[in-house]
């Protein structure tokens, strides 16, 4: 009989890509994800992956296995929904999964008004660029730049984040040529980023970075302008360029079907219905 850790592990090696992504997710060393892969082959005498130098590669025995895993996972969720869904007191831990910039400046300083009405709540913010799986129980909760597809979801539209152009006042009053600040290549095909390529009309990026917050302290330090939502202009101090030129982005709440009504998630996701719908745009 396999050991069930290992096979979560191994799972979570499918589901991330590679050891050091699953190791991360998982909060263990890489040599841990290594090991139980070395242990779930040795007791179902299976070779699932191929070790190569840089590697390792799922062999076709490793994907049907995964297949099962991603049923028992699966299945193992749908009983810890089913164990939970008569709970009546809002007690427990809750992961929130959204982009960093987002779950900072939007969730975790307005946290302090929930734990004042539900003291045993205990949360969890993970701040990722990539959408966590709700499905896979990496977050119970996740605020979206874009509609989640997976089917076991509930998702609804908490509005639309403006975003415009913002620069330091010292730097407006500088003379052209002007320069930009914008995503580097792992966001380039972003909404802010092409609308942003638009209005920079070939002129140079000083800075790129995948980080929305060291964006704008890039523009509030004086080195060009920005694409940012107005929360984040506003904690910067950053002016508008042109208030009448903007673009707009969805923002989604997703959670799973199973457990929208669990009383420790439905404490949260209305608390961040109300908390965060009135910073958007309906």
């Amino acid at each position: 009989m396999f050991d069930w850790e290992d096979l979560r592990h191994f799972s979570a090696f499918i589901s991330a890509g590679s050891l050091s992504a699953a190791a991360k997710r998982l909060g263990v060393d890489h040599a841990t994800v290594a090991r139980r892969i070395s242990s779930l082959e040795a007791s179902l005498q299976l070779k699932l992956v191929d070790r190569r130098p840089r590697a390792y590669a799922l062999t076709e025995q490793g994907l049907r296995v995964g297949e099962f895993a991603e049923q028992m996972l699966a299945s193992s969720f749908a009983l810890e929904h089913f164990a939970s869904a008569d709970q009546h007191t809002v007690e427990g831990e809750v992961v929130i999964a959204a982009p960093p910039a987002l779950l900072g400046s939007m969730v975790a300083r307005r946290l302090g008004a929930l734990y004042q009405r539900y003291p045993h709540l205990q949360l969890k913010l993970v701040g990722s660029k990539s959408r966590a799986s709700l499905a896979r129980r990496e977050a119970d909760v996740a605020i979206a730049l874009a509609r989640p597809t997976e089917p076991t979801l509930v998702a609804s539209l908490l509005g639309h984040l403006e975003y415009t152009l913002y620069a330091s006042a010292a730097y407006l009053r500088q003379r052209e040529p002007q320069v930009y600040i914008g995503y580097d290549d792992s966001q380039a095909k972003s909404p802010q980023q092409l609308w942003l390529l638009k209005h920079a009309t070939g002129r140079p990026f000083a800075l790129q970075s995948n980080d929305l917050r060291i964006q704008a302290q890039a523009a509030a330090g004086g080195v060009g302008i920005a694409c940012l939502p107005a929360f984040m202009a506003e904690e910067y101090g950053l002016k508008p360029v042109n208030e009448n030129s903007s673009m707009s982005i969805e923002i989604w709440l997703a959670v799973h079907e199973d457990v929208r009504n669990t009383p420790r998630i439905k404490a949260v996701t209305d608390f961040l219905i109300e908390q965060v719908k009135p910073l958007l745009r309906l």
